[in-house]
């Protein structure tokens, strides 16, 4: 099985996240599997139309790391039931110019952590929402609410400690480069039967 180009979007902009420890812990575990990058939202300025015509570098910058992606792990809190608003914006610059998203086809999967007991719940399934109408394949199976993590949760290096968090982790990690192979790998079979019945 190739090893798949993955984009990571962590949904909190603090530099002590735990979402963005989940983030490191699965780039971390998942090495021989996925390439993963965690791409940066702090930068962007709020989604304003009027930049579709002249966009500032930031939005530039999120477009062609996510575009260059095979496929994409969401990695979020939950504000307020929802998705955070650094997020939500991402995913607008990354939705624009009308007609030209970058998150189009990719194949992707949504972590929620948090210290309460739902997981971020309501987060998760938002941004399942969302994807739905971004045309992004979600992975279903195994779901991940990831709840009661804290800081407790990692060692000094920030990385998830031996425990059932951790085996959750891993599987995940496992099901999402099989879910990514799978999406690229029927795209590539539905290309080759087009080419056939047009020869």
């Amino acid at each position: 099985m190739a090893r798949h180009k993955i984009a990571i979007v962590v949904g909190s902009l603090r530099k002590d996240s735990i979402n963005l420890k989940v983030a490191r812990s699965i780039c971390a575990f998942a090495s021989d599997k996925l390439d993963c990058d965690i791409v940066g939202i702090g930068d962007l300025p709020l989604y304003n139309q009027d930049f579709d015509t002249d966009s500032p570098p930031p939005y530039a910058r999120f477009r062609e790391e996510i575009a260059a992606a095979e496929g994409i792990l969401f990695c979020t809190p939950e504000y307020n039931r929802g998705i955070p608003g650094a997020l939500k914006n991402a995913i607008d610059v990354g939705s624009r110019p009308y007609g030209q998203s970058v998150w189009d086809k990719k194949p992707a999967a949504i972590i929620t952590a948090s210290p309460g007991a739902i997981g971020g719940f309501g987060a998760n399934h938002q941004l399942r929402q969302v994807c739905v109408f971004l045309n992004m394949p979600v992975m279903q199976q195994p779901e991940a609410y990831l709840g009661r993590v804290s800081d407790d949760s990692f060692d000094a290096d920030g990385c998830i400690k031996e425990g059932a968090l951790k085996g959750l982790i891993l599987s995940l990690t496992t099901a999402f480069s099989d879910w990514v192979d799978l999406i690229i790998r029927s795209r590539q079979l539905l290309a080759e039967d087009a080419a056939h019945a047009k020869a």
